[in-house]
């Protein structure tokens, strides 16, 4: 049997119809490439999975069995959203007993995922789905404009102007340009970050599986809020000592560090272990990645703890004192705990991943 698959990466199916991947069959794919149709009669990925369908019926006819399905992914195209295509592909498959496939795509975006899809089955073509238009709607002004409602390129143009202007209109007006400028900096760079790194996604992803979470009464909620919790204590406790260390800037800086971080370990852990106990609800067993998670933040933690005590012994700051023990031996036992801990982590990541044949899932996804 063979496989016809179209990819919305950036999920225009979900968000303008509201219908999560994968869709598989032909009904299913013709109801919602019918209700995107009616979201958005521009959008160019229905024509793409009517041109699915087509070929689907293109193969019935030349006496092969075919089926079609619709991998979609997230507004934020990027890691996330081929994790999301290739785990929603992974899910096809395992339903699915085909030896090859096709793929439909609307444009070289979609056809980015052709070695994800080839690593999992092999791929005999891609056909890609061309829209007929009218020369005179594809005039400058039409296509900017119709651009400009597309909420992606809205967020990447549109967004960074808008906040140049606000930033640089209220500085100037209270006379304070140079700190506007200064806040600006400030801005961009965290927007950066957050575009880099896929943050923003992250965020909305976690929001999403806690509401999720919520509705179905997942102990994991409340083990990720109390996490949230120790971590902003952890701020608290850090700042407190921040502002009580009589010392120059970069000793308040290790102070704060030296407070903060067994809440931030902590609530790490914490965390780690709501998903797990989830995990073991669901499935009656625990995953074999909180083992390897749970030794690294401790470890972690302990190398950061120590690091941070060693830099407050060499600036004459004090640092980890116990029972009368030196300072200086107590605090290279602990980085070197540390370190044994991160190195036998990664002997017990191997070790799954030999006892498995493949890679230890990674916590995030659990």
């Amino acid at each position: 049997m063979r496989l016809v698959v179209c990819v919305d990466r950036d999920d225009d199916l979900g968000r303008k119809a509201g219908i999560q991947g994968p869709v598989i069959g032909r009904a299913s794919v013709i109801e919602a490439a019918t209700k995107l149709a009616v979201a958005d009669p521009e959008d160019a990925d229905t024509n793409a999975m009517f041109a699915a369908v087509q070929l689907v019926d293109e193969l019935e006819k030349a006496g092969q069995e075919a089926e079609v399905c619709v991998l979609t992914g997230s507004p934020k195209v990027g890691r996330l959203s081929d994790q999301k295509v290739a785990e929603q592909f992974d899910l096809v498959l395992s339903e699915v007993k085909v030896d090859s496939a096709h793929l439909v795509s609307d444009g070289a975006e979609d056809e980015f995922l052709f070695p994800i899809l080839a690593s999992r089955l092999r791929i005999d073509g891609v056909h890609r789905v061309y829209i007929r238009q009218s020369a005179n709607l594809e005039s400058t002004y039409f296509l900017i404009v119709r651009a400009l409602k597309d909420p992606k390129l809205r967020a990447k143009t549109i967004l960074p102007l808008a906040i140049l202007l606000i930033v640089i209109g209220i500085s100037y007006g209270a006379g304070l340009l140079v700190w506007g400028v200064v806040a600006l900096l400030i801005i961009f760079g965290v927007y950066l970050v957050f575009w880099t790194f896929d943050i923003d996604e992250a965020i909305i992803d976690s929001l999403r599986s806690a509401s999720t979470d919520v509705r179905q009464g997942s102990v994991s909620f409340g083990f990720g809020l109390f996490a949230i919790g120790l971590v902003g204590y952890g701020f608290v406790s850090g700042y407190d000592a921040y502002i009580t260390t009589p010392s120059a800037v970069f000793g308040q800086f290790l102070s704060f560090l030296n407070a903060a971080i067994i809440w931030w370990v902590t609530g790490a852990l914490i965390w780690e272990v709501g998903r797990a106990l989830r995990r073991y609800l669901a499935r009656h067993q625990f995953p074999r990645s909180v083992y390897v998670a749970t030794t690294s933040i401790v470890g972690i933690g302990l190398l950061s703890y120590g690091v941070v005590s060693m830099l407050e012994y060499l600036q004459g700051l004090g640092g980890i004192t116990f029972r009368g023990l030196p300072v200086l031996p107590m605090t290279i036992v602990i980085i070197v705990a540390g370190l044994a801990l991160e190195i036998l982590a990664g002997l017990l990541q191997q070790r799954f991943k030999s006892m498995i044949g493949g890679p230890v899932p990674d916590p995030s996804s659990s």
